[in-house]
């Protein structure tokens, strides 16, 4: 199994209640492992790169409303 582990900044996390959304919308994602998320909008994500990838996860997010952030 090839677990891979990232840290990315998104957008639009301004509340817990936003830290929830964004737990909520990649909470049954196939192949998700762990993830943690902070008010600074930083997602920590391990995943199992045989089910899933970085990008189907990061399109979850986008879909939720939250953008990666450029330049960080």
């Amino acid at each position: 199994m090839a677990t891979k582990t990232e840290t990315i900044q998104v957008t639009g996390v301004r509340c817990e209640r936003c830290v929830g959304r964004l737990a909520a919308a990649i909470r049954e994602h196939d192949g998700l492992e762990a993830a943690n998320a902070n008010l600074l909008g930083q997602v920590v994500l391990s995943w199992n790169d045989e089910q899933t990838s970085r990008e189907d996860l990061v399109g979850a997010l986008a879909r939720a409303g939250f953008r990666e952030a450029s330049g960080f």
